[in-house]
């Protein structure tokens, strides 16, 4: 097995190599591209074929269960097979369904198309941010994807309402393409034993993150519940507040403008990590649940805006703190590599959620409160974590003063 490192003196990691972040970051953002946009995507999909509001949360469910089951793919093949071989795969099969779409009109279709679509998007975005989890410090890796993140949102959310459907799916397809182009910056392997070695002796030191498996997988779905809650809230928070007699020309503008409250997330965790990993995640999950529960009682133009802005602020707040926490646990990245599954996999549940309860007749303010509800299981089994982790500490420092 070779690894793209250079000597000089010691082994550089190629993981850190800031042309490996940039790219891995860049494929990242394409992946995510429908899951930022659903609110614009839905809108679209309603004035331009005539989807019901229940079936266009089928669609872009779907579209979401595909990216989760790619991103499965990418976890179980990530660290056995050649990555660029594998991102290669998942974006010729993108730019094919997404092509497909330009042609199809019926709902059925769309639905096979757009989980193919999600597929293939799933396996690269798998891939790319097992690559940032490989880095000696994903705090900072992820950081970086979520201030790109925040610009990406941003600009799709005010170029998205001015394309037709088609030219939205021409965004996609021309940016997935543009990943086939720098795949030689992707290394084709994962980190070997020396890397890890040479990653334990500089990464930080206060939390003990060897840990059972079993911890990371709570992880993993406690950022599924993450995601129910922002998959519900996000399809439906511009149908909503048009149906609470919200303008357009009020929504439109403050989805774009709110995108930009994820650069005040990021920067605030930042601020933040002085205060460890759990602590923070705590607050802003109550926080979120706050946020989506409080539109139950109807929506108007400041509630709106608040729940926003500090909405898309603590996605990306909370993204990083759940992100860096699975890239200090596991440093193989084969679990790292599940993160967009299990944020399309409650991306999917959360929209499908919503429709079911909007279809049988409950209305909104029932899916804002079921939706907020989900960020408060996630706190509840970070809290769980939080525990164990600190229990084992303080057993293992009694047991060595015992041993003194």
């Amino acid at each position: 097995m070779t690894h793209e490192t250079t000597n000089s003196g010691s082994a550089r990691i190629a993981f850190d190599d800031w042309r490996t972040i940039s790219f891995a970051v860049f494929m990242a953002l394409v992946g995510y591209s429908v899951m930022v946009t659903v609110p614009v995507l839905s809108t679209a999909l309603v004035h331009t074929l005539s989807f019901t509001e229940e079936q266009v949360g089928r669609v872009w469910g779907n579209d979401m269960l595909g990216f989760s089951i790619g991103a499965i793919v990418s976890a179980l093949s990530v660290a056995r097979f050649n990555r660029r071989h594998l991102v290669m795969g998942g974006i010729v099969l993108s730019i094919g369904a997404n092509a497909l779409c330009l042609f199809v009109v019926d709902y059925e279709s769309m639905m096979w198309l757009r989980l193919a679509t999600g597929i293939g998007s799933g396996i690269f975005t798998g891939t790319a941010v097992a690559t940032l989890g490989g880095t000696t410090n994903p705090v900072r890796a992820f950081n970086i994807l979520l201030l790109g993140f925040s610009f990406s949102a941003a600009g799709e959310l005010h170029l998205f309402p001015q394309l037709s459907l088609n030219g939205i799916y021409w965004f996609f397809i021309g940016s997935t393409a543009v990943c086939a182009l720098f795949l030689r910056w992707l290394p084709s392997r994962p980190l070997n034993v020396e890397e890890r070695a040479q990653q334990e002796e500089i990464q930080d030191h206060s939390e003990n993150w060897r840990v059972p498996v079993i911890l990371p997988i709570f992880c993993l779905a406690a950022v599924c519940f993450t995601y129910i809650n922002i998959g519900g809230y996000f399809t439906y928070i511009e149908l909503a507040a048009l149906d609470d007699g919200i303008s357009q020309e009020w929504v439109t503008p403050l989805l774009t403008w709110s995108s930009f409250f994820a650069l005040v997330g990021c920067l605030l965790a930042l601020y933040c990590t002085r205060f460890g990993l759990f602590r923070p995640l705590f607050a802003a999950l109550v926080s979120m649940a706050v946020l989506v529960g409080m539109l139950s009682g109807g929506i108007t133009n400041i509630n709106l805006a608040i729940s926003l802005f500090a909405f898309l602020a603590l996605w990306t707040f909370v993204d990083v703190y759940q992100s860096s926490m699975m890239g200090y646990m596991d440093r193989s990245g084969s679990l790292v590599a599940l993160l967009p599954s299990v944020q399309g996999f409650g991306q999917f549940v959360g929209p499908n959620i919503a429709a079911s309860i909007i279809g049988a007749g409950l209305g909104y303010s029932t899916m804002f409160l079921v939706s907020g509800s989900m960020a408060l299981i996630a706190m509840a089994i970070y809290v769980g974590i939080f525990f164990y982790m600190h229990t084992r500490k303080s057993a293992q420092i009694a047991a060595v003063t015992e041993a003194a």
